[in-house]
């Protein structure tokens, strides 16, 4: 398993040095990243400033709780309410930057397959309009998941020292899992293969998944490196997609 992450880790490494060695792909990347980090972050400041006021509204029940205790518990509340808006807000991020910027994207993923992957003769060739609305599809059920993952771990979160270790490493890989998924999308859309083989040609190779997607999660997490890391990560996720589909084929 730790050799798979590992594995994983290396093919992101490679999607770094691909668009580093091809600026134009890096730039090319960047400028729907730009757009949408613009969009990701006024939501997170207008939450900030109301996370108090949501807090409260969520947990009336401690309105009769000590002083202490009260703000303990929505200070906690709180932390879940930005946790699960980055969670869902990466996945929208990811989402919402691959339909904006398909043509730019489908670019990078068709350079990367053609000029270091050997080709793909069975490409189909899509309209920018039926690309969109295929990702805009598989956006709102991968961020449904999301939702419905999210709503658990944050009840859980209010659970001492489990809520605070094995809760939030939980959600990382949740969420990374999603964000994988995403990111190896146009590969498998210029195969004619859709979202349900997708995910199980991802679960075979969990972790070599994980390991590819665990880093790119943390690392968007990181304000405005997005921007180099999503053309990256599309470069990466090129490879990982062309390697577990010739693994299937073999």
């Amino acid at each position: 398993m730790l050799r798979d992450f590992s594995t994983g880790v290396r093919l992101l490494g490679q999607g770094f040095g691909l668009v580093f060695r091809s600026p134009k792909l890096l730039l090319i990347g960047a400028v729907p990243a730009l757009l949408t980090t613009v969009l990701l972050i006024g939501g997170l400041v207008g939450l900030a400033v109301y996370v108090d006021d949501i807090a409260a509204w969520i947990t009336p029940f401690a309105d009769d709780w000590s002083a202490t205790t009260r703000s303990v518990v929505r200070f906690a509340a709180g932390f879940g309410v930005i946790g699960a808006f980055v969670a869902v807000g990466l996945l929208l991020f990811t989402a919402i930057t691959l339909i904006v910027g398909g043509p730019f994207y489908e670019h990078i993923a068709e350079t990367i397959e053609d000029e270091h992957l050997g080709g793909v003769p069975e490409a189909e060739r899509a309209s920018w309009l039926r690309s969109a609305a295929v990702g805009a599809r598989d956006a709102v059920l991968l961020v449904g998941i999301a939702i419905l993952c999210a709503i658990p771990l944050f009840a859980a979160g209010f659970i001492p020292v489990v809520g605070q270790t094995v809760v939030p490493v939980v959600a990382v890989c949740v969420n990374a899992t999603l964000l994988g998924i995403e990111l190896t999308a146009i590969p498998f859309t210029r195969r004619g293969l859709n979202l349900t083989v997708r995910r199980q040609v991802l679960r075979r190779r969990r972790a070599v998944t994980l390991g590819f997607a665990v880093p790119v999660y943390l690392l968007c997490l990181v304000p405005l490196a997005a921007l180099v890391v999503l053309p990256a990560a599309m470069a990466g996720g090129t490879v990982l997609a062309h390697r577990l589909l010739h693994d299937r084929i073999r």
